[in-house]
């Protein structure tokens, strides 16, 4: 396997690209992005009726909204319906932004809309490295093995390594003929990317197969005007590497779990890719019905997107997602590389997913990585701290522009991309253990509780107001938990009581009335201080040396109302003290810490 080079030039392009706010592209060369429309009504009607109806919402509408003349003679059509059941409408002549918002507020006023919101294009949250030599697990993946930063997978391994279970990669595709996916389980995949200024495709619409044919961007403003030209990432091969590219055969590096079965998804191409289109990979890959797709045979287990934009979670993505979740789905996505809070972006703010933070070789919290309430927990993103050996290597490709440009490689990269597919692999990897030892694979919601509930604690604090989750992923945890018996009745009864560090506090942290417990070992004679504070819901704090403690056995309680809580013990003896925070009924996204 080949390798590029690496100059400063590289090192300074990844820098600036980890710390620039992630742009939303333009569709067309150097213009104004098309502009389209997801408009859903209160009743599903046949393609007749559908337009229609659409023609019946719309003429008033753009009446209404005449007073702006840019509105005035807009001849919105209807491109096609989506597979959460809402319509895709498109303006040929793109409007001003107040102008544009004028008429979303024209048509949500029909009464047959159920809503209506703007599609936008997502973008991929990483940034590819140009590579000195072959990265193998020993020397570079320390994402999955080593005690400070990694995933702890090697644990994981004797019990599964996620035979049986199918993740879906909705992604720019991926280059099947890469040494590393020689003997991997690669199903054909679906291409999404519908026009083919994005997909480079000859014709526009879906088509069978998910080859990356490059996101290469050769002119400034093709993207946007702001945009610049860009090499082609080769973004979801990476991604799917992590996730189970083949282990144990002499070059390159192992994966997460190596015998899961991959189902790559088109979705991103030139410029990123429309919402509208992932909202359709989304219910194709988890097995619903798209249209113009054929029928997916192979319904995916996990489900992982490393992409995201600007924006609160619409509706649309919303549906999608719920309705990939009840047939069964884990959806994990990336919180986004802004360093700024994930509720801004989409899908990252969306409900029913696991949106995941990145940290760094040391286990802190990478520069870039997004933050805030919607993180469940983080994962191995890399950062530069540890060089170039700090980031993420998987299997990538040296071309520049298209799947014939070059040598297939591994690869270094980092980001919130880099850490969601280390958590879609250890949910394929409970899912494929579970399922192997007679049990029922876990339910979406249960696999986010068991994931947060294992993850370790972070051995360096996390910035103060920007919390990353429970912990760092934690395979060997997670497992283990996954395995134990109690965990078929409540997964976050079945958690070890956590290490708390001094000074270093747990933010992220849920639970119900059988809440949540600690540890924490005292230095006789110097007061100890226990808080906790931010979040929602109603705590009670518990506080007992050498046993835990209990709702009527305790040497310390506060149960103010809220989430604000201290306990103060003014002569502790040297020795384990055990916390239990318990919800009153339940809580959400409290930090718990430890001073003395």
């Amino acid at each position: 396997m080949k390798s590029r080079s690496l100059d400063v030039a590289s090192f300074s392009r990844l820098a600036c690209a980890l710390a620039a706010l992630l742009a939303l592209p333009a569709a067309a060369a150097a213009a104004a992005p098309p502009q389209r429309l997801i408009v859903r009504f209160h009743d599903t009607l046949s393609e007749a009726r559908a337009d229609a109806q659409v023609r019946r919402t719309l003429a008033p509408a753009l009446a209404r909204a005449q007073g702006a003349s840019a509105a005035t003679g807009v001849a919105v059509r209807r491109l096609r319906r989506l597979g959460n059941g809402a319509e895709l409408l498109g303006l040929p002549t793109p409007l001003p932004p107040l102008e544009l918002e004028r008429l979303i507020e024209e048509i949500a006023a029909d009464p047959a809309v159920r809503y209506v919101e703007p599609d936008r294009l997502q973008r991929i949250a990483a940034a590819p490295v140009a590579v000195p030599d072959d990265p193998d697990y020993a020397a570079r993946q320390w994402h999955l093995h080593e005690a400070l930063g990694g995933a702890n997978v090697p644990a994981a391994w004797p019990a599964s390594q996620g035979e049986g279970v199918v993740v879906a990669v909705l992604d720019t595709g991926i280059l099947p003929d890469h040494p590393d996916f020689a003997r991997a389980r690669l199903l054909e995949g679906y291409d999404f990317v519908r026009e083919p200024f994005m997909s480079r495709r000859e014709q526009a619409g879906t088509a069978p197969g998910a080859l990356d044919r490059g996101d290469w961007s050769a002119l400034a403003g093709e993207c946007g005007a702001s945009s610049r030209p860009e090499e082609s990432s080769w973004h979801g091969t990476h991604v799917a590497g992590t996730i189970a590219q083949t282990t144990g055969n002499g070059l390159g590096g192992a994966s997460v779990a190596p015998r899961a079965t991959l189902l790559p998804v088109r979705v991103l191409g030139r410029c990123g890719g429309w919402i509208s289109d992932i909202v359709d990979g989304l219910t194709w890959a988890s097995g619903g019905e798209v249209r113009d797709a054929a029928p997916n045979p192979h319904p995916a287990q996990v489900i992982n997107l490393s992409l995201g934009g600007r924006g609160a979670c619409g509706r649309a993505y919303q549906e999608a997602i719920d309705a990939a979740v009840s047939r069964g789905s884990v959806v994990v996505v990336a919180a986004g590389n802004t360093g700024a809070d994930a509720r801004a972006f989409s899908p990252a703010s969306c409900r029913n997913v696991i949106a995941v933070a990145a940290t760094g070789a040391g286990g802190g919290m990478a520069g870039y990585s997004n933050y805030g309430a919607p993180v469940a927990l983080s994962a191995p993103g890399g950062d530069f701290l540890g060089g170039m050996r700090g980031f993420v290597w998987q299997a990538g490709y040296t071309g520049t522009t298209t799947p014939t440009s070059g040598e297939y490689t591994s690869t270094p990269m980092g980001g919130t991309s880099m850490a969601a597919p280390h958590v879609a692999g250890v949910a394929a990897l409970v899912q494929g253990a579970r399922v192997a030892r007679g049990k029922l694979p876990l339910a979406p919601s249960r696999m986010a509780a068991l994931l947060a509930a294992s993850a370790r604690p972070f051995p360096v604090e996390v910035p103060a107001g920007k919390p990353i989750g429970s912990g760092i992923l934690d395979a060997g945890t997670a497992m283990a938990m996954a395995l134990d018996r109690d965990c078929d009745i409540a997964v976050r009864d079945c958690a070890p009581a956590r290490v708390l560090v001094a000074r270093v506090p747990a933010s992220g942290q849920s639970g119900d009335a059988v809440g949540r417990r600690y540890t924490f070992t005292a230095r006789a004679g110097q007061p100890l201080r226990v808080t906790t504070y931010g979040g929602s819901g109603e705590v009670t704090l518990y506080v007992r040396h050498g046993a835990p403690p209990q709702a009527d056995a305790y040497d310390a309680r506060s149960a103010r109302e809220g989430t604000h809580e201290t306990v103060l013990i003014a002569r502790p003896q040297a020795a384990q003290y055990q916390v239990w925070l318990a919800g009153a009924p339940s809580f959400d996204g409290v930090t718990i810490a430890i001073r003395q």
